[in-house]
């Protein structure tokens, strides 16, 4: 039976209660009907960063962390990957089935209408160094996109989202190109909409002088299985930021600004950052056994393996794996993919990492055909943005859809001081200070 009861007895009162059960869980207003008395606010729950708490329900991804797997509106991470590209599995994240072959050059002609910046909007750009973060600007750019589309704020209009939707992912590639080659000093280049997606936003990274650019089509198809793979994941922090920003009906620009902000910590976006780091440290493959050793005496620790969710291989991972193959047929060997690769062969047969689910993750290999495919480990995160960005407006979608969701507002358990009179700025050192022995 899923649903049923939890008994709870309140062992202060000797009272017992009955919680209803719904999908494995409990409603935690429901234990505000355990009290002492009746002026008793009644019990909370403790979850510092929400281990067990569900903060809403969803039925764009889902994860088994334990089975290893992954699925986008209940299909398999695995055969999207294959079989898709990146912007028919955005259509499927935005409305929740897979496109029909006439709605799918609809969706991807929308989105191409509105790959542009205004011109302006190069003013905004070169107001930063030439050093600046491309992630800084990344989300000051998108959040400075509320200011040029005043109605976005209309977020409960379904046209008006529509609208913003299309605009958003439109334009983020762009917004990303053009943080790249302003670091670099060149010149920016306007998208060109004969091209795919993908194959656009490396048009606007790597165009020169020539009169067309023509991508790699290995490259691209690479550079579009990373974006699926990347596309949502769940409730994890930058998602849960999007939630909470838009729950203030904020409008999406400003929304998918403050999810980016959050997926630009190390602990969130620039994992992948990480991993490179350790490779270089390692230096070689024939070094890997000890630096393996190094990391089971409590040294460091294997970047680019384990996940708070995944106990199990990391779905993506797999297919990272293959997709890097394909990328160094085109781009030469790296020594990086050699020492990944017997890493990952030592640790999987390790009973130190077995038993500790130590499995490579998503990181693991995508820094890795990142730096292959040119970029510098600062256009990292950035890269992990533009995907994101689809998965974030799915999430905010459907959080304003859900009748039962209120504007975020979390408890708390306070631990200050209890209440203590005023005392004047003359007597606060005396009042402080110990007592004369």
């Amino acid at each position: 039976m899923e649903n049923g009861t939890l008994k709870v007895v309140d062992s202060r009162t000797n009272a017992s209660y009955e919680l209803p059960l719904f999908k494995g869980t409990i409603r935690a207003a429901d234990l505000r009907t355990v009290k002492t008395s009746a002026d008793d606010f009644g019990v909370m729950s403790y979850d510092p960063a929400f281990m067990n708490t569900a903060s809403c329900q969803s039925a764009v991804t889902f994860i088994d962390g334990d089975k290893g797997i992954l699925r986008y509106r209940g299909y398999p991470i695995e055969q999207l990957a294959e079989k898709c590209s990146f912007l028919e599995v955005a259509y499927l994240l935005l409305h929740g089935e897979l496109p029909t072959e006439s709605e799918l050059k609809s969706w991807i002609d929308a989105i191409t209408h509105h790959t542009m910046l205004h011109e302006y909007f190069k003013k905004f750009l070169e107001g930063f160094r030439l050093a600046s973060h491309p992630m800084g600007m990344f989300v000051s750019a998108v959040a400075a996109l509320s200011t040029y589309y005043p109605e976005a704020k209309n977020v409960l209009d379904p046209e008006v989202r529509k609208l913003e939707i299309y605009r958003l992912i439109g334009k983020v590639p762009t917004i990303a190109a053009y943080t790249y080659r302003h670091g670099l000093g060149f010149p920016y280049v306007y998208p060109d909409n004969d091209l795919g997606y993908t194959e656009n936003f490396m048009n606007m990274l790597w165009k020169m002088v020539e009169p067309k650019y023509r991508a790699n089509p290995v490259l691209a198809r690479a550079l579009d299985i990373l974006f699926i793979l990347h596309a949502d994941h769940e409730q994890n922090c930058s998602t849960n930021v999007m939630r909470s920003v838009g729950s203030s009906l904020a409008d999406p620009f400003v929304s998918v600004a403050a999810a980016a902000a959050a997926l630009s910590g190390p602990l969130h976006g620039g994992a992948n950052e990480a991993v490179l780091k350790m490779l270089d440290e390692i230096g070689s493959k024939d070094r890997v056994p000890a630096y393996v050793e190094h990391v089971k005496a409590g040294h460091g620790k294997l970047m680019g393996f384990g996940h708070r969710v995944y106990k199990h291989y990391d779905p993506r991972a797999r297919i990272i794996k293959w997709t890097a193959d394909q990328v160094f047929k085109v781009t030469g060997s790296n020594p990086k993919l050699d020492i990944a690769l017997e890493l990952e062969r030592i640790a999987l047969e390790d009973e130190y990492f077995v038993k500790r689910k130590l499995y490579p993750n998503v990181d693991f290999y995508s820094g890795i055909i990142y730096q292959a495919l040119g970029f510098q480990p600062a256009m990292f995160t950035v890269l992990f943005a533009i995907p994101r960005t689809v998965g974030w407006l799915a999430q905010w979608q459907e959080l304003l859809q859900d009748s039962e969701q209120k504007i975020a507002r979390p408890r708390q358990i306070y631990v200050g001081h209890e209440a203590r009179d005023f005392v004047p700025i003359e007597k606060r050192g005396a009042a402080a200070a110990p007592p004369a022995r």
